[in-house]
C-alpha cells in the first residue's frame, strides 16, 4: 500500500450496502469467509478499489457485478443510490475512522459505503471461500467484536432511513 501511495496517491474504495427483507426484518448480505483454523470468520461487504478516472457509482456497479455477479457474463442492474458512510485510513495500519484524526494531513484511503439497490428477482455468484449471509441489523448493531467497527455502524448509519415493507 505503501509503494501505490507514492506512485498514485489516495486510495479510493466503495462497498456495497445489500439490504434484504426476511420476516419484515431488515438484513444485510455479507460475504462471509471462515472459520479459518484459528475458529475465527471475517465478514465482509462486497466491494474494493476504484480504478483510475472511474467514478463512484461506475465503480460501484462494476464491483458488485464481479463480485456477485451471474457467471454467465449477463450484467445485472445494480441501483446504486445514496452514500451511507464515508471511512478514513490515516496511515499504513488497518485502523479505519469514520473521521479524518486530526493529527492526519493525508490520509492513505477514503472508503465510502453506498445503499445498492437489488433488482425484484436476481441470481447470485458467489466468489469461491466466501458464504453469502443475511445478517439482521439487530446483531449487527454494537457488535464490533464480531463483525468489525464498519459493518457493526451500519445500523446506525441507516437508521436515517424509513423501510417501507411491500
Amino acid at each position: 500500500m505503501r509503494q501505490d501511495f507514492e506512485t498514485y496517491g489516495l486510495r479510493r474504495s466503495v462497498e456495497g450496502v445489500l439490504l434484504v427483507h426476511e420476516h419484515n426484518l431488515p438484513h444485510i448480505l455479507l460475504l462471509q469467509l471462515g472459520p479459518s483454523p484459528s475458529g475465527t470468520t471475517f465478514f465482509k461487504l462486497p466491494g474494493g478499489e476504484l480504478n483510475a478516472g472511474e467514478s463512484e457509482a461506475e465503480g460501484m456497479a462494476r464491483i458488485v457485478n464481479n463480485t456477485l455477479g451471474r457467471e454467465d457474463g449477463t450484467p445485472t442492474e445494480w441501483v446504486v443510490e445514496d452514500v451511507v458512510a464515508n471511512w478514513w485510513r490515516p496511515n499504513f495500519e488497518s485502523p479505519q475512522y469514520p473521521y479524518i484524526p486530526a493529527h492526519c494531513t493525508r490520509p492513505k484511503e477514503h472508503k465510502r459505503l453506498y445503499l445498492v439497490q437489488l433488482p425484484e428477482k436476481t441470481l447470485f455468484s458467489v466468489p469461491r471461500n466466501y458464504k453469502l449471509v443475511a445478517a439482521p441489523l439487530f446483531e449487527l448493531y454494537d457488535n464490533s467484536a464480531g463483525y468489525g467497527p464498519v459493518i457493526a455502524s451500519l445500523p446506525q448509519v441507516l437508521s436515517r432511513f424509513n423501510f417501507v415493507y411491500i
